[in-house]
């Protein structure tokens, strides 16, 4: 066919667009159930309670669907239990510190975690009356026995956007170096632990295409990039999600 300015164009056949993934609607589920929690938190109107009540609702119903569960009213209880007031009731994402530790062989510490089986640096949640960097050390020595000190923060991530988690949370990664102990895996958090070069990483290694060639380029004492995300020009447009 011809357009008004006489050129040809070709017919062309609709593209249907990507399914949607988990990682979406879980996306979408937790920032609704965020801002319908917050609301809650700092209003007193018996209308805008209910509202919000049905935002809940309907990130519940998104959850589920992620998930292909088939109850949602557990979920919404949980929320509901979680409001606070005021400040503390302003729903963040939680806050994770992971530590990559390198030794003098130019190894990274690696552990397999007990509940997913696959490999990781050491990670855990902040600790209230911990410096992010304290509860980094506090974390390598309790996951494996090293003792460590920090050279430096290594990148900062969103894992709900990443898709490591399924709660929102940011993670803190420092590096770090190894300055005694023994490896000794923690019997409940660790299946086991010990030390990888760059060539022979185990598997399941958990996204490594992340952070392994920054993390061993600071090993090595080489120039290296702070991990982070980028800002996407659009948020909410999943074309840019990643």
């Amino acid at each position: 066919m011809k357009n008004d300015d006489s050129f040809d164009v070709a017919d062309e056949t609709p593209v249907a667009p990507d399914p949607l993934t988990e990682i979406e609607l879980i996306r979408w589920s937790q920032t609704l159930a965020g801002i319908a929690r917050t609301g809650l938190g700092f209003t007193a109107s018996q209308y805008e309670r209910e509202r919000f009540e049905e935002v809940l609702a309907v990130a519940a119903d998104i959850n589920c669907a992620a998930d292909r569960s088939h109850d949602p009213a557990p979920v919404v209880q949980e929320w509901l239990a979680a409001v606070g007031e005021g400040v503390e009731g302003y729903v963040t994402p939680k806050v994770a510190v992971g530590a990559v530790v390198g030794n003098d062989e130019g190894k990274i510490l690696l552990i397999q975690r007990s509940d997913s089986g696959v490999w990781l640096y050491p990670t855990g949640w902040a600790d209230i009356g911990y410096s992010p960097s304290e509860v980094a050390l506090k974390e390598v020595k309790e996951e494996t026995g090293i003792v460590a000190e920090v050279r430096g923060l290594l990148g900062v991530y969103d894992g709900l956007r990443r898709g490591f988690s399924r709660v929102p949370l940011y993670s803190l990664v420092f590096h770090c170096h190894a300055v005694g102990g023994e490896l000794a895996a923690h019997p409940l958090e660790c299946l086991d632990v010990g030390w990888f070069g760059r060539g022979d990483l185990p598997s399941p290694l958990a996204s490594g295409d992340v952070w392994a060639d920054a993390a061993f380029a600071a090993i090595e004492g080489e120039p290296f990039t702070l991990f982070f995300d980028e800002p996407r020009q659009s948020v909410w447009n999943t074309d840019e999600v990643g």
